[in-house]
């Protein structure tokens, strides 16, 4: 595992690299797997000793930008998926959310919107039934009539969904029929930022995944995760088959929550928890180098997800730096930098 060339441009000085980090790839917990005494676990799966998670498949949509690479295929789809199974990934990443109606949907915004009469108006996707949801965008049966599909972005402005390879909006119970088996999955629980959730929500909301997962996943590996600190640890109380990482920021955006708010918190809801790990903001990580020390003598496994991880040197450096997996956009790109 090599790169042509590294550059210093965007990437954290090597004073605190230790000499054999690039030995120590992957944390003993997670390449063991997760079972309790006495649970025989579903997945023999043995862990890469660096993973390339494709970030939503084949990488988001980023409607506003000039790079058509990330308006190429429909994130969060079948075809997403498979696309970015055809390079040498190990996982890909999607979120999941769960209708009205109990139905695990794979989408990533809390809204989804269309135009209603020359008027944009949009709808929480778990407020709506699980045929309103797939009524947006191209349809699987003939002669049904879609709903193109429109996204609000963190700035207000509104585009229309448009990308080069269309596909239809899908239910997690397809995703693991339809995708490419020897890919995992790494599944995002999708809980809305603005919403105290309570206990007995929560669990529901997890029980109802777990309940597609149990009866699908079969050997395929999976990793749970999620902002919700909350719901991370309730799904390490429900299930001991498959880890479970706590996603973080690293503190770029500050929470209500302090458990949100940095590294050293994200250490503790692991800890505290009995998690396996965390997926932190790449910039958190090269702005405090030390962090992964600190994670990984805590016995915990890292990964990284941002746009830093689109650049082959900045995944490079995380390799040296002992980081154990990058979930990326740039699919063909990442994985022809590093498994050369």
């Amino acid at each position: 595992m090599a790169l042509r060339a590294v550059h210093v441009l965007n990437v954290p000085s090597l004073h605190q690299v230790t000499e054999n980090a690039a030995l120590a790839f992957h944390s003993s917990r997670l390449a063991q797997g997760v079972k309790d005494e006495g649970e025989e676990t579903k997945c023999g799966y043995e862990w890469p000793k660096f993973m390339v998670v494709g970030h939503r498949g084949s990488g988001m949509n980023m409607l506003q930008s000039y790079d058509t690479r990330l308006k190429c295929i429909k994130e969060n789809s079948i075809l997403s998926f498979n696309s970015a199974a055809k390079f040498p990934i190990d996982f890909v990443e999607f979120d999941v959310q769960v209708t009205k109606d109990d139905y695990p949907v794979i989408f990533h915004d809390n809204f989804i919107g269309a135009e209603d009469k020359g008027v944009f108006k949009e709808q929480r996707v778990t407020d709506i039934t699980l045929l309103e949801f797939l009524s947006y965008g191209p349809q699987k049966e003939a002669g049904k009539v879609e709903r193109p599909m429109l996204r609000k972005i963190k700035d207000g402005r509104i585009f229309e969904w448009k990308v080069e390879k269309d596909d239809s909006l899908c239910t997690l119970q397809e995703v693991f029929e339809k995708v490419e088996h020897s890919k995992g999955f790494n599944i995002e629980l999708k809980f809305d930022d603005q919403i105290v959730y309570k206990e007995e929500k929560l669990e529901h909301v997890l029980r109802v995944i777990l309940q597609v997962v149990n009866k699908f996943a079969k050997d395929r590996p999976i990793l749970f995760s999620s902002f919700q600190p909350d719901a991370a640890v309730l799904m390490r109380k429900l299930q001991s088959t498959y880890p479970v990482y706590f996603l973080t920021n690293g503190g770029s955006e500050i929470y209500a929550d302090v458990r949100r708010n940095s590294t050293e918190e994200a250490i503790k809801v692991c800890l505290g928890g009995g998690l396996q790990g965390i997926v932190s903001e790449v910039k958190a990580i090269f702005r405090n180098p030390g962090a992964v020390t600190r994670i990984k003598e805590a016995k915990l496994g890292i990964i990284t997800y941002g746009q830093l991880n689109n650049v082959a040197e900045a995944v490079y450096m995380q390799i040296l730096m002992g980081v154990e997996g990058v979930i990326v956009d740039l699919v063909p790109e990442i994985t022809e930098a590093v498994f050369v």
